[in-house]
């Protein structure tokens, strides 16, 4: 089981939301490979019924698979751990209080886990209090470089920068790609990334000198009728990729 991700020229991989599975093929398909599929604890009612769909996920798609959490909802984070430990998937999504917890759970390095931290309105600082009982209380804000060492000391593989809103917090979002660049952190800008803003976006982080880059594409590209993740829109993202990295 490949638990690695597949970068594109080992700087960029996308990631989406899948609406079935046979969407999740099609959007693997569209972007060669360099995508990691998304798919929401919060749609399933228990761990069990999650693990097996996830394993008929994983399979279609050379094991490429991302667990959400739904939205960023700090509830989903001990559930998450869990499907992860039993999956074993590419890359999980966790609130910053849970990246411990996955980790040790997964028993391996290999596995992308992010870590979620929010803008502040104020350059160079984020909000890490984004757990089921920290996201309650009054705003933890901390420099940017604190929370990635912060990460690291739990096992984390990377900073997801949510909600950004696209580029409303652009000079926000600049601060943390230099940061992620000289602590040799991994960054995965989420929220409100369309086919409009997504090159901006990406260029920020690649001249930042960011290793690796998982950028989340959600709703902009989902059709409303039928739930799905748009091929066609993969492709673009994908082309739009190889041009900026080269």
């Amino acid at each position: 089981m490949k638990l690695a991700p597949n970068f594109y020229r080992d700087r960029v991989c996308l990631n989406v939301l899948a609406g079935s599975k046979e969407n999740a093929k099609e959007i693997y398909d569209a972007a060669e490979g360099h995508v990691l599929v998304g798919v929401l604890s919060k749609n399933y009612p228990d761990i069990a019924s999650a693990v097996a769909d996830m394993r008929e996920y994983a399979a279609l798609i050379e094991n490429a698979l991302s667990v959400g959490l739904g939205a960023g909802d700090p509830n989903q984070s001990a559930m998450v751990s869990e499907i992860s430990r039993q999956v074993q998937p590419q890359h999980v999504n966790q609130v910053f209080t849970g990246v411990g917890t996955s980790r040790a759970l997964l028993g391996q390095s290999e596995s992308v886990v992010n870590g979620l931290v929010s803008p502040t309105g104020t350059v160079g600082m984020v909000k890490i209090s984004t757990g089921p009982l920290s996201s309650g209380a009054p705003d933890g804000i901390v420099p940017v470089e604190t929370a990635i060492k912060l990460l690291k000391d739990m096992g984390g593989s990377s900073i997801k920068y949510f909600p950004m809103g696209g580029l409303e917090c652009r000079e926000e979002f600049v601060a943390v790609a230099a940061a992620c660049a000289k602590h040799d952190f991994w960054l995965e800008p989420t929220g409100g990334i369309d086919l409009e803003n997504y090159e901006e976006i990406l260029k920020i982080a690649l001249d930042a000198g960011v290793r690796k880059i998982i950028p989340h594409i959600y709703s902009s590209i989902i059709d409303k009728a039928s739930g799905n993740t748009r091929p066609q829109d993969v492709r673009t993202l994908l082309e739009m990729t190889k041009k900026l990295v080269g």
